[in-house]
């Protein structure tokens, strides 16, 4: 169990993960409707193909990078919901107590050690 003192420096970590993320995800959005305004007048006849691969790559790298901290932002807020909900720190799989050590390392864990293991290991 996790003591009041661990509790709010992880709560902390979270709602400032929480902010930067969501910051992120906007300024993404913004980039990307951005390029997309910009791509449609991309692919003239003029640039090169070499040029518009790239300019291709580096949008789906984009749209890959956006995708991570969206995912990263929806583990946030789940933790964040279990910290509300007096569930955070258990595991939602089996129910045990999730160690501190591991909740100080990866705050959005919401399974134990051994069924993390036992999902990666499929």
């Amino acid at each position: 169990m996790l003591d009041e003192k661990t509790t709010e420096e992880l709560r902390a970590r979270l709602q400032a993960d929480l902010e930067r993320l969501e910051a992120d995800v906007a300024e993404m959005e913004s980039l990307e409707r951005d390029s997309l305004s910009e791509a449609s007048g991309e692919l003239v006849y003029r640039d090169h193909m070499a040029d518009q691969g790239s300019a291709t790559f580096e949008r789906d790298l984009e749209m890959t990078f956006e995708e991570n901290e969206r995912d990263l932002l929806e583990e946030v807020r789940a933790a964040l919901a279990r910290l509300e909900a007096g569930t955070y720190g258990t595991c939602t799989r089996c129910g045990a107590q999730i160690p501190a050590g591991r909740l100080e390392a990866v705050p959005t864990a919401s399974l134990c050690i051994q069924c993390k293991e036992a999902e990666e290991s499929r």
